[in-house]
């Protein structure tokens, strides 16, 4: 909406409607449209839906998914997206292992590259913005003890290769994952799946049969995206749509 239409629909005046605007977006509960004087409710604001329980559109979609997986694996399952540099946690269902985690609760953001699910995303983008992605995060990984540039160009070729993240860092000792990109008809990243777990469960035969059954439900998700979805661009959005 433009700030002439949201003063109008709060009955302020615009330098009014205007003030309040900045002190939303200084939270992160709504941005400014790139190149627009338009203002849209941005993934913070999402995040307090997913909090709530709120389902729908990427979510709903997603969520039968983290459950059967959970179930047949008996470990911790996420689904993240991509909010610009970062991804974020937008579902969880927990296992039974106590297990710690980079993105922690719903709503949770790690720098991508940071973690199997933001690993495999971050593959799995188009060359141009994983290279924008690179050269900003690499210092922000290096504060974490992550990769330097060259050990995370090394995990992607991996990553593309393969078709999975699977990191034991010892940045969460005992700690480790799997991480599978969700791709849309373009061959581009739009979530990811991820198990967290303890580093024990993925040795051995073990690894390769977990890696197999988050793939398959990755397909399967992908296959049920519509490419036309706005909301594949801003998965957030979907937290919004057909919420109780």
């Amino acid at each position: 909406m433009r700030l002439t239409d949201i003063a109008v629909e709060g009955d302020m005046s615009q330098p009014s409607a205007h003030r309040a605007l900045k002190t939303l977006m200084a939270e992160g509960f709504v941005e400014q449209v790139e190149a627009s004087r338009r203002y849209r409710l941005a993934l913070d604001f999402f995040v307090l839906a997913a909090r709530a329980a709120h389902a729908g559109g990427l979510r709903g979609t997603v969520r039968p998914a983290l459950l059967r997986l959970s179930s047949t694996l008996s470990d911790s399952v996420f689904l993240l997206v991509r909010n610009g540099f970062d991804a974020v946690c937008l579902d969880r269902v927990e296992g039974p292992f106590p297990i710690r985690t980079f993105t922690g609760d719903i709503g949770g953001k790690v720098p991508l590259g940071i973690g199997q699910g933001s690993l495999a995303i971050l593959s799995y983008l188009p060359e141009d913005e994983r290279e924008t992605i690179i050269r900003f995060n690499v210092p922000r990984l290096l504060d974490r003890g992550g990769f330097d540039e060259v050990g995370l160009r090394m995990e992607i070729e991996t990553v593309r290769r393969t078709g999975f993240a699977s990191l034991n860092t010892g940045l969460i000792p005992g700690m480790a994952g799997v991480g599978v990109p969700i791709l849309d008809t373009e061959g581009r990243a739009v979530a990811a799946l991820s198990i967290g777990t303890l580093s024990n469960r993925l040795e051995g035969d073990r690894l390769p049969l977990v890696v197999a059954l988050l793939q398959k439900e990755a397909r399967e998700i992908g296959r049920q995206l519509n490419p036309f979805d706005p909301t594949l661009r801003y998965p957030a959005r979907s937290l919004g749509t057909g919420a109780a």
